[in-house]
Formats: structure tokens, C-alpha cells, sequence
């Protein structure tokens, strides 16, 4: 049963007409509270990728990450994706070779390709920056963008160009483009769940923006659970716990019976 789910059509539709929201999640009560915020695209990887979080997803379209490197032939690619739909993905996410695209594209699987920085492929574009700050290096995308659509990809990932490159590959692309750093221009605007709560650690990208400070409560979470365990050793120690309230009662004269026969042997 796809609910009122949005379609490949419908995704396609929606290009130039709304802006679409788009998060990366990882626990299925992240894809919750994304499907009750109205959240209309989700990312989630395979190997999290259950019937729990399809439930959990709702209406949300989901994108399913297949994950380069653990996968490597087309056949790896086809098995996963068919696997994938068969709990109720909506496209999947592949970042392999465009003959692989095309392969996947051919069974009539939605596929979703990567141009821009692509991390499993960042060292060819000088590592974890910005890609299309030169007129080569921006046609560059725009020429990996056009063989993607031609393998038949129905949208792309399209991440941290300059606002203005992403604007024009956007409008001039049959490519729904998921746009993560890429500027307002792009069709669908993607975070990272964990950055829009406020759980990163370290380095937190530009384009992240953050909504909630989970890592300050989760903080005051994991002080509050030392404490807890400290208490327990404690407890146990001084012999606090356990104590009547947590124990197995038995009437005097049972236990009185118990003994004797023991002592009987």
C-alpha cells in the first residue's frame, strides 16, 4: 500500500513548481518525526533500511542509499536495489559508474546519481571542499549531470557547488536535483538529520543549518546515567540494594522445611 506517498511522476511535477525538503535519517524515530513535520523526502541507507523504518517514514518519498563500495558490480547494484523495493523504497541513491545508472535505470528503478562533491570520490576534486568554483570544473558537473540523465537517472545528488552553479544546473537540467550546499536553486534542500538537531560533533559543514541542541541534553542525559550507575555500584556495595522490595519472599515454615531437608541430605 503506497498512502499518499508522492510518486516518481510527482517528483518529477514538482521541479520549478515547490521548493521540496529532503533529510538524511538513521533511526525510526527520526523518520517519524519527519513523515509528522511534513517532511517530503527522506534519505536512508540500506543497511538501516527496514519495514519498521518504511512504517515509520509514513507518506515521506524515500530515497534508499545503496552503498558504494560494499557494492561493486551491476549485479551487486540490481539485487540490492530489487531487495530495497521490496520493503517499499521509492529511488535509490548510487554513486557507481554510469553504465551501473543505466543498468538499474533500465529495470525501471528510479535512480538517484551524485555530481559536485561526491565523498566516496573526493580525493579526484582535492578532497572534502567545493567543486565548480571555475567555469571547467563547474561544466565538469554539468557534463556528468547530462550522462546521468542520458543513463536515465530520475534526479541527482548535487552537493557543494557555488549557490549561483547550482541555480543554473538546476533550471537547465531535466535532473530533479537534491541540492546539499548547493544553494537555493536547487529543486530539493537536503540535511543531515543529526546536523538540523544540533547532534554534530567537531565539524559542522556551511550548509548545515541547526534547529535544536540534542547534543547538550544528550550531554545531560549521559551525566545523569553515570550518576544512576554510580549509585547502583554503591548500593550494591553497602548493600542497599537489594533490598525486600526487590526480593522473592517465602513463608517461614517452607523455608524452615527446605533446610531440614538439606541438612537430611
Amino acid at each position: 500500500m503506497r498512502n499518499n506517498r508522492m510518486t516518481v511522476a510527482d517528483l518529477r511535477a514538482a521541479k520549478g513548481q515547490r521548493k521540496l525538503s529532503m533529510l538524511y535519517v538513521e533511526t525510526p524515530e527520526e523518520a517519524a518525526a519527519a513523515a509528522a513535520a511534513g517532511v517530503d523526502l527522506l534519505s536512508i541507507i540500506s543497511p538501516v533500511w527496514t519495514a519498521e523504518m518504511r512504517e515509520a517514514a509514513g507518506d515521506c518519498f524515500v530515497q534508499v542509499g545503496l552503498l558504494y563500495g560494499e557494492l561493486a558490480t551491476a549485479e551487486d547494484y540490481l539485487r540490492a536495489a530489487f531487495a530495497a523495493r521490496r520493503v517499499g523504497g521509492d529511488a535509490y541513491y548510487c554513486a557507481a559508474s554510469v553504465n551501473t545508472v543505466r543498468c538499474l535505470a533500465e529495470e525501471g528503478l528510479p535512480v538517484v546519481g551524485h555530481a559536485g562533491l561526491i565523498p566516496s570520490k573526493a580525493s579526484w576534486t582535492g578532497g572534502f571542499r567545493a567543486v565548480g568554483k571555475t567555469a571547467a570544473s563547474a561544466l565538469k558537473i554539468w557534463r556528468d549531470m547530462q550522462a546521468l540523465e542520458a543513463a536515465g537517472a530520475v534526479a541527482v545528488e548535487l552537493e557543494v557547488v557555488p549557490a549561483k552553479v547550482g541555480a543554473v544546473l538546476s533550471r537547465k537540467s531535466g535532473l530533479v536535483t537534491f541540492g546539499m550546499g548547493a544553494g537555493s536553486g536547487a529543486d530539493a534542500q537536503y540535511l543531515f538529520a543529526e546536523d538540523v538537531l544540533g547532534c554534530t560533533r567537531g565539524h559542522r559543514p556551511r550548509h548545515a543549518k541547526t534547529y535544536a541542541d540534542f547534543r547538550s541534553e544528550y550531554d545531560r542525559l549521559q551525566s545523569l546515567r553515570i550518576d544512576a550507575f554510580r549509585a547502583f555500584v554503591a548500593d550494591v556495595g553497602s548493600g542497599a540494594y537489594p533490598g525486600p522490595e526487590h526480593q522473592v519472599a517465602i513463608d517461614p515454615a517452607e523455608l524452615s522445611d527446605f533446610e531440614r531437608a538439606l541438612d537430611r541430605g
